[in-house]
C-alpha cells in the first residue's frame, strides 16, 4: 500500500552576483539532464554583468553519471512518480523565485531559459508562476506535450518566446519538429525560431542576439 508523506526539504541554487539597486535584468536558467547548476551557470559568464544577474536552480534528484562514484549529475524528474517530482520541483523553484524577488528593489526584466530537459521544466514552472516576466527561451529543448495549453498560453500572451536549436542537434528530428509545431499552434503564441551551427549545447552568440530584443 503506497502512502505519501510531506516534509521540509533544503536545496541550493546559484547566482552570478548579488542583486543590487543596479540590477535591471534577471535570468533564471534551468539545466538539462545530467548537469549540475554550479557548472551550468558558468556557460553564461559572458552574459552576466553588474546589471544582469543569472540564477541557476538545480534538479533535486542527483546520481552518479557512471557507476557508483565519480562525476555527479542531476535530473528534474523521471517517469517514476513523475507527478510528485513535478510538484516538488515547482515548489522548490517558486521558493527560489520568492527568495530572489525579496531582494529586488525595483522590478527588473525577467527572462526564463530552459536547456534540454530544463525546457519542459521551465514551462511547467511558468504555468504556475505568480510574478511578472518578459521572455521565455527554450534552448535545445521543447514544450512538453502534457501542459495546460490555455494556462501556459495565457501566461505567454504578450511575452517574447524564443526557440533556439542547433543544426546538428542529435535530439531534434522531423517528428519532434512536427509535434512542436502542433503544440505551438495550440498555445497560440508567436515564437521566434533561431538556429545555429552546432549541436546539443548552449550557444552564447544566439543568446546575445536575443538580449537587445527583450522588452
Amino acid at each position: 500500500m503506497k502512502k505519501i508523506v510531506k516534509f521540509d526539504f533544503r536545496a541550493v541554487y546559484y547566482q552570478s552576483a548579488e542583486i543590487t539597486e543596479n540590477t535591471v535584468e534577471i535570468w533564471f536558467v534551468l539545466h538539462g539532464y545530467g548537469q549540475l547548476p554550479d557548472f551550468f551557470i558558468r556557460k553564461f559568464q559572458t552574459l552576466a554583468n553588474p546589471n544582469r544577474v543569472i540564477i541557476a536552480p538545480g534538479g533535486l534528484s542527483k546520481f552518479y553519471l557512471e557507476g557508483f562514484s565519480g562525476r555527479v549529475g542531476a535530473t528534474w524528474m523521471t517517469k517514476e512518480e513523475r507527478l510528485i517530482d513535478i510538484e516538488n520541483y515547482v515548489q522548490y523553484l517558486n521558493q527560489v523565485a520568492d527568495t530572489v524577488f525579496s531582494q529586488v528593489q525595483k522590478r527588473p526584466k525577467i527572462t526564463f531559459l530552459g536547456f534540454s530537459q530544463g525546457s519542459a521544466t521551465v514551462c511547467r514552472w511558468l504555468d504556475q508562476f505568480k510574478y511578472p516576466f518578459n521572455a521565455l527561451v527554450l534552448h535545445s529543448g521543447a514544450f512538453p506535450p502534457d501542459i495546460d495549453f490555455s494556462g501556459l498560453g495565457g501566461k505567454l500572451n504578450g511575452k517574447q518566446v524564443f526557440v533556439i536549436t542547433g543544426t546538428q542537434d542529435e535530439f531534434m528530428n522531423d517528428k519532434r519538429d512536427a509535434e512542436q509545431k502542433k503544440i505551438i499552434e495550440q498555445l497560440n503564441v508567436p515564437v521566434q525560431h533561431i538556429s545555429f551551427d552546432g549541436g546539443h549545447d548552449i550557444d552564447i552568440a544566439s543568446l546575445q542576439t536575443i538580449i537587445p530584443q527583450i522588452q
